[in-house]
């Protein structure tokens, strides 16, 4: 079955989703006000032959703009719209996991559903977190973080029947080379290759399976914060260092293998730690 074909206003309500709702808000009035005054410019009465296309170009404008000022306006409330109702799944999502933690809880998800509850989480724990996932479940970088100036990526893994292998994990570090980025993180709702936790080590990526990921909704979990504010639980657990997020991590090596700590997001950038 063919694809439809997205119009003008389908895109411009996909770009909004992605944009802060009050930005959301300025545009639609800036939008509304422009078209507006421009719709409503008294007619200028029709020149000479020479300047009849410069004229039609006028008209031509001033029609659209009659339908555009509430058409352009619309695609940006409704852009607000639905995010707010991703983010209010995202948050019931959360909840739910809080309340059952188990792998059945996340294999039990779809792959959108699963990011936004990693979306979801990685919010609580103090990031900026922006959308990217590609048209299906492997479509590339799902999330992109931010704390400060500092850049992160998300890969997500909603894999029922094997483990992640060390080619997603090799393409996530090449994708933060190229774009700068400080970090990066392998979510998955199962585990990882050993070949593919030994490419992470030394590297700042940091792979958190089905273990960690249930450990950090349980960390982010109790009242689910009102709509649009962001949840104070991520202070509990901020570096002593650099103040940044931290993650829950398991010591490979050292005098205390296997022993859970947490340790900065920032990793290695800044290494501070927190006994778990």
């Amino acid at each position: 079955m063919a694809r439809r074909k997205s119009s003008v206003f389908d895109d411009l309500v996909g770009i909004a989703t992605y944009l802060p709702w009050w930005l959301n808000g300025v545009l639609a009035l800036i939008s509304y006000g422009a078209f507006h005054y421009y719709a409503t410019q008294p007619v200028a009465p029709a020149p000479d032959l020479k300047h009849m296309g410069e004229f039609l170009v006028r008209q031509y404008g001033q029609v659209f703009s009659v339908f555009l000022q509430y058409i352009v306006p619309a695609a940006f409330l409704l852009g607000t719209l639905i995010s707010s109702a991703r983010r209010l799944k995202a948050m019931h999502l959360h909840q739910r996991v809080t309340q059952a933690p188990s792998r059945n809880a996340l294999e039990s998800m779809g792959w959108q559903e699963f990011e936004m509850l990693v979306g979801e989480t990685f919010r609580r724990r103090g990031f900026d977190v922006q959308q990217r996932g590609g048209a299906g479940p492997d479509g590339g970088v799902d999330l992109e973080l931010h704390v400060g100036q500092d850049k992160y990526l998300v890969q997500c893994k909603q894999w029922k029947s094997r483990s992640v292998g060390v080619v997603i994990v090799r393409e996530l570090y090449g994708v933060m080379a190229a774009e700068g980025a400080v970090g990066g993180f392998v979510v998955a709702s199962g585990d990882f290759t050993e070949e593919a936790k030994r490419f992470a080590e030394g590297r700042s990526i940091e792979l958190l399976g089905t273990d960690t990921l249930l450990e950090l909704v349980k960390v982010t979990g109790g009242e689910v914060p009102e709509f649009p504010l962001r949840s104070n639980n991520a202070s509990k657990h901020a570096c002593p260092q650099c103040s940044s997020p931290m993650v829950l991590r398991t010591a490979r090596r050292g005098n205390h293998p296997g022993k859970r700590f947490w340790g900065c997001s920032r990793y290695p950038g800044c290494k501070g730690v927190r006994e778990a």
